[in-house]
């Protein structure tokens, strides 16, 4: 497989983490969003987002959004699951993954804030924007998940693989997170994990140095 990423994208993350977390090997193939590589006719012509992650199969598939990638590596690769057998609890866990992924990521995108801007907001009123929203979606966060473990058990999952990539990009925007206690013990069983270390953007071939 390979997996065109880059090193801080919270999409990108998320699929690192999911490919880790089943044992699962793929070359990555970085495309740096800060020198605009995204927007280029080579990768337009994979991609016509022009986002990443983009995964291509081992049977030369290129599949595009980060909830389409994981849930085709759950369903392709089901051992280790990032899902429990039982419905509900499935549910929940899909329930905080989109939480995450369709309420909180997209309002703190680039090309959110880069609108926003061009609009004529000032930098204190775009990181007022982040800290809000991004404050608003993890306060359901924190009360959705459990007292102990990780977010939904003593196993890591479907949720604390979209959690752990909105704590990154909370930090870098100093997002105040002490108000969440939950979510900090989640990340701290998170970063103790060999699967999410391996996928942490500091860790990344494509970090600058």
């Amino acid at each position: 497989m390979d997996l065109y990423t880059y090193y801080r994208s919270t999409s990108s993350y998320r699929v690192r983490i999911a490919l880790a977390l089943k044992g699962l090997e793929a070359r990555q193939l970085p495309v740096n969003l800060l020198q605009g590589e995204h927007r280029q006719g080579a990768y337009l012509a994979l991609n016509p987002q022009g986002r990443v992650p983009a995964l291509r199969t081992d049977e030369g598939e290129l599949l595009v959004q980060s909830p389409a990638i994981i849930e085709y590596l759950e369903e392709r690769y089901p051992e280790p699951a990032l899902l429990p057998a039982d419905a509900l609890q499935r549910a929940h866990q899909r329930g905080v993954a989109a939480l995450i992924g369709c309420d909180i990521h997209p309002l703190h995108n680039v090309a959110v804030l880069n609108r926003l801007r061009g609009l004529g907001i000032d930098e204190n009123g775009v990181e007022q924007w982040i800290a809000h929203w991004v404050g608003e979606g993890l306060k359901a966060v924190e009360a959705l998940i459990g007292d102990a473990g990780f977010c939904c058990g003593p196993q890591p999952g479907l949720a604390d693989v979209y959690l752990l990539p909105q704590l990154y990009a909370a930090r870098r925007f100093k997002v105040d997170l002490a108000g969440f206690p939950r979510i900090l013990r989640v990340e701290r069983l998170a970063l103790e994990h060999p699967a999410f270390r391996q996928a942490h953007p500091d860790v990344q071939a494509d970090k600058p140095a």
